[in-house]
């Protein structure tokens, strides 16, 4: 009579076991597929945009906010206002992109002075200064995030890139899959 009392209490504890696993399955399909659906009905965005770095017409005409490189390789954008006055034109969302675009830009201790150049930039270029940021490589320390909050930015992060498509000018960025002369990434977001 015991034995048959452990082997049910074995066969109950499977059984809840089982059932728990099966939620958070389910759970987790249902997460996904909601996430997926969010992402194809929220606003697209494209980083990477500068009149030095090539991008494709037809992803900035879909993307609803482009998040600009103010001074990319030593230049301003506010070297090129018919640059700035097309980009203006098209009544789309603008955010900052970094100052410089460079590699963990942000990651280093950087102060307003520091920030304040590339919103300088960027309003000697739209006539505005920028409300939205993101750092090149989503790399933000928690010092930096604080002295971009205190400057008033909207700061986009993890977050946004996985509830909305975050295309890359030159076809960059985390989801970079290489074979060989082919690159995936805009693709792969345009999928998922």
């Amino acid at each position: 009579m015991q034995e048959k009392k452990e082997i049910s209490k074995k066969g109950l504890k499977s059984k809840k076991i089982f059932l728990v696993c099966s939620l958070i399955v389910l759970f987790l399909v249902f997460l996904i597929c909601d996430l997926l659906i969010i992402r194809h009905l929220t606003a697209r965005q494209i980083d990477d945009v500068n009149p030095s770095i090539l991008c494709g017409e037809n992803r900035i005409a879909s993307s609803s906010t482009l998040m600009i490189v103010p001074i990319f390789n030593g230049i301003s954008i506010a070297d090129n206002m018919t640059w700035c006055n097309s980009i203006l034109s098209l009544n789309k969302t603008l955010g900052m992109h970094g100052v410089y675009h460079t590699y963990n830009e942000f990651l280093e201790l950087r102060n307003e002075s520091y920030i304040s150049r590339g919103m300088d930039e960027f309003k000697k270029c739209f006539g505005y200064y920028p409300e939205y940021f993101e750092a090149p490589q989503l790399a933000l320390s928690s010092e930096n995030v604080k002295i971009l909050e205190e400057m008033g930015f909207d700061i986009r992060g993890w977050l946004y890139m996985i509830t909305h498509k975050v295309y890359h000018c030159q076809d960059t960025g985390i989801f970079a899959i290489n074979f060989g002369k082919i690159k995936i990434t805009n693709r792969f977001i345009d999928f998922v």
